[in-house]
């Protein structure tokens, strides 16, 4: 009888760490690359090389931008920039996407925008270059855009 019970304990102790295990598993990647790398024109503001980071669930797509190249005037509290960064479809037309989500920046820290958040269809193909970045912070707007094609190629959504 006790060779039951360790048994069945075992096997209830299997699964719940089965289960576990599934629940930490890391998602489908479904955007390819996840990230990619673009040299920005900022205008009076600056410029200089920024990674766009990509992830996808379904329909929902967000993207994060991060640069060094361009750094906080002042300092800057968590969510206060207003940004919109326009992609460019392959075939024709754009996505737009949108958001409030940065990080708190000291003065000179580099700027983090997203994650910015947009809808794709299955086989979009989005691309940087011909597209915007703008940030809006105390009313005042930067735009800037890619001088080239993005690295290693364009988000493909599936």
């Amino acid at each position: 009888m006790r060779g039951k019970r360790i048994g069945a304990g075992a096997a209830v102790v299997a699964g719940a760490l089965a289960a576990c295990h599934l629940a930490l598993a890391p998602t489908a990647v479904a955007v390819t690359p996840q990230t990619a790398t673009i040299t920005a024109d900022c205008g009076t503001f600056g410029g200089g090389a920024a990674t766009l980071t990509a992830t996808q669930n379904g329909t929902a797509a967000t993207l994060t931008v991060n640069t060094s190249a361009i750094t906080a005037p002042i300092a800057l509290a968590e969510d206060s920039i207003a940004s919109t960064l326009t992609l460019v479809k392959a075939g024709g037309g754009s996505t737009v996407f949108t958001g409030t989500e940065n990080p708190a920046m000291a003065a000179g820290d580099p700027v983090q925008v997203g994650p910015l958040s947009g809808t794709v269809a299955s086989g979009d193909s989005l691309e940087a270059f011909g597209g915007s970045l703008r940030m809006t912070v105390f009313g005042i707007t930067i735009t800037c855009t890619a001088t080239g094609p993005q690295s290693p190629g364009p988000f493909v959504f599936d």
